[in-house]
């Protein structure tokens, strides 16, 4: 009775604390070793071992579960394990988390032997559903008992505890009192990204790690396990500041969620936060982490819900070999380096790749290698021919490597000496039979001044030599072709404005012998005879075939035409019907001016004078220039002894009045009594002013004034 009630307690320790033991005999654990380690070709399905060996204690030769699980590399929605379908026993099935990245073999019969579990694990193959995958995969096959994660890398378990509601205190304690195998357990330590991967975004659950700062704000350091343990106890510093604080040594990782950590303070947490949590799914980053406080917060997204407990590195640890790893290299070319040459040759072809050895085909599928290795000459080849690098034994690694044979292009230029007239820009021209034109300013020069069949050059004002020379794909046609510029003189021709009368011809000059000449009229000779006015232009070329193009503004002038004249005291204004600038006018006939006034006009019979100043024409018109005499002195000296107004005999109803200062008439003047000698009834009047009334017609129109008698 004491016996079985000692064996029922040992069983109660054995399941509280992951530890085996039977009857009063303790159990050794199972060892696993695997192998594998392989390359996996895209697009397959690929076994992820070949040999499986489980040494397993007398007294347990079988378990009911068996974890294999995607320790490094795992990406969610790609990658997949499951059984083959030449799999057929029932007694085992798989079934895969695609959260975890794990396959979970269960028995359907209890425990069964590890050697049909052996069978199984040969059978798990690993597919990856992305057209493009690359990476390494690394596998743990795990056959301790609990839903543990194994990383190779470390050597650790991880293994996720739900508790809702537990404070970060209480979780410390838990998982310091969990043994797993006679592993201690703690709050897990994170210290590289695969690590967080696996014990966070592909745990079965988000919850505290062994994170905090409550010591120091803002010093976060691991406090728990073999980290905690480190620097006499102190722990480990991993990260300095807030969310856009700095990682340190010595492992220069962290994992923070978006804006984490930021030590929030609100009502319900005053001394704000100082522990780490990994964030539950959805919210930023998958698998990252923030702080809270050591409640954690109310129920919802950062409500605590259990927490991640860490296995292995701890003083006193045994040994134990209860996972196993292999890996998968993922074949894939990952770079290519195509050559090229200028004719008929070899070339020498690059690949690398991610493993393995490559191989060189030329076809995309199936065919005979051609040769190994990273680089590959080919055979001499005419023309451009495609190869394919293959990664290991992967066909549908296969990548196109193309080995380019260009042609050697043959350049023919049109002109070699071009004439430029004077200065300016200039269009040269060459062609090739392949590729294009290339332009310099030299026979060495790199500069490309432009490319095509055409080359617009810039102003140029002397001689200039450019440069030809025909690429295509980088093979040139050899020694750049010149292409030289010749500068001559153009003729030196004048613009001419000329005038010519109305109705006459005259003759037109190019102004320059021996060239050959064009006339806007379609005459070639030097000269021409036009009679009426426009614009005419000759074309000048010389031997050299420089043009110049000469205007002539051949204007018409007509002859003048007197309309009226305007008689003012002594001034007088001649008006024409039609007034033009190449118009003189003139009183006298002798001296001629371009002002059509002319000022201080002698009294009497007068004559305009209007003329063409080319002698085309002229006109003429007679008028009266009729000037009222201010004084007269009557003293017998033959000047000025009588008062006559000069002119008015040309008006034969004209009068003149003469009246005293009293209004007495003393004179009456007209064209039979054209002047007054200074007496009344032959007595001689005395020195004084007198006055007049002119009156030129019977229209009424009069002019009064005065003048003075002196003696």
């Amino acid at each position: 009775m004491i016996n079985n009630i000692l064996h029922i307690l040992i069983l109660v320790f054995f399941f509280t604390n992951h530890s085996y033991s039977f009857a009063n005999t303790l159990i050794d654990p199972p060892t696993i070793i695997v192998d594998g380690s392989d390359v996996y070709c895209p697009n397959t399905y690929h076994k992820i071992v070949t040999n499986v060996i489980i040494t397993n204690d007398p007294l347990e030769t079988s378990t009911d579960v068996v974890y294999i699980q995607i320790s490094s590399g795992y990406i969610i929605g790609q990658d997949i394990l499951k059984l083959s379908n030449n799999y057929t026993n029932p007694s085992i099935i798989g079934n895969f988390n695609s959260v975890e990245g794990k396959l979970t073999l269960t028995s359907t019969n209890g425990s069964l032997p590890y050697v049909d579990f052996i069978t199984a694990i040969k059978e798990v193959e690993f597919y990856n559903n992305s057209a493009n995958p690359s990476g390494i995969r690394e596998f743990s096959i795990s056959i301790g008992k609990g839903n543990l994660s194994y990383l190779p890398r470390t050597g650790h378990y991880y293994e996720y505890v739900p508790s809702s509601g537990i404070n970060w205190t209480r979780a410390r304690d838990e998982a310091a009192a969990r043994i797993y195998y006679g592993l201690q357990g703690y709050l897990a330590t994170l210290t590289a990204a695969d690590e967080a991967q696996l014990a966070g975004a592909q745990a079965p659950g988000a919850g505290w790690i062994g994170g905090s700062d409550a010591e120091t704000e803002g010093v976060w350091k691991w406090v728990t396990g073999p980290e905690g343990l480190a620097n006499g106890g102190t722990g480990t510093i991993f990260w300095i500041g807030v969310s856009n604080g700095t990682a340190t040594a010595p492992n220069f990782y962290a994992n923070w969620n978006n804006n984490e950590p930021n030590n929030n303070i609100q009502t319900f947490k005053p001394n704000g936060e100082h522990y780490a949590h990994i964030t539950a799914p959805g919210i930023g980053k998958s698998g990252a982490w923030n702080d809270l406080s050591n409640d954690g917060d109310p129920p919802g997204n950062y409500h605590p819900k259990g927490y991640i407990v860490e296995y292995g590195g701890m003083p006193g640890d045994p040994d134990l070999q209860l996972s196993a790893s292999v890996t998968l290299s993922i074949a894939k070319i990952t770079s290519t380096t195509s050559a090229s040459r200028c004719g008929t040759g070899s070339v020498t072809l690059k690949a690398t790749s991610s493993t393995g050895i490559i191989s060189w085909y030329d076809s995309p599928t199936a065919g005979s290698p051609l040769a190994a290795g990273n680089d590959f000459i080919t055979a001499s080849l005419s023309t451009t021919t495609f190869y394919y690098a293959q990664a290991s034994d992967c066909e549908s690694t296969r990548v196109r490597v193309t080995a380019t044979v260009n042609i050697i292009p043959t350049l023919n230029v049109v002109d070699n000496i071009v004439p430029l007239c004077e200065s300016g820009s200039i269009t040269l021209n060459a062609t090739t039979d392949v590729g294009t034109v290339n332009w310099y300013a030299s026979s060495t020069d790199s500069s490309i001044l432009g490319s095509g069949n055409q080359f617009t050059t810039p102003t140029i004002t002397q001689n200039t030599t450019y440069y030809a020379e025909a690429v295509n794909n980088g093979c040139t046609s050899g020694i750049r072709t010149p292409i030289n510029i010749v500068v001559y003189s153009s003729p030196d021709v004048n613009d001419e404005e000329i005038s010519f009368c109305l109705g006459s011809n005259t003759e037109l000059d190019a102004g320059l012998t021996g060239m050959r000449y064009l006339w806007s009229t379609g005459a070639t000779s030097q000269k021409i005879t036009v009679n009426s006015r426009g614009i005419y232009t000759v074309d000048v070329t010389n031997e050299n075939n420089c043009s110049s193009r000469k205007t002539i503004n051949l204007t018409e002038h007509t002859i003048p035409e007197i309309n009226y004249i305007d008689v003012n005291e002594t001034t007088v204004v001649i008006y024409l019907k039609k007034e033009q600038p190449y118009f003189e006018y003139s009183i006298d006939g002798t001296n001629y001016q371009n002002s059509n006034v002319f000022f201080n006009v002698p009294s009497g019979l007068q004559t305009a004078y209007v003329r063409e100043i080319n002698s085309c024409g002229i006109d003429t018109k007679n008028f009266i220039v009729l000037i009222v005499p201010k004084f007269f002195t009557p003293n017998n000296d033959s000047f000025n002894d009588r008062w006559e107004i000069n002119g008015l005999s040309f008006y034969p109803k004209a009068s003149v009045t003469i009246f005293d200062r009293y209004g007495k008439l003393i004179s009456i003047l007209n064209s039979n009594n054209p002047s007054w000698d200074g007496t009344y009834h032959k007595i001689m009047l005395p020195a004084d002013d007198y006055w007049y009334i002119l009156k030129i017609d019977d229209s009424g129109t009069e002019k009064r004034g005065h003048f003075s008698l002196k003696r």
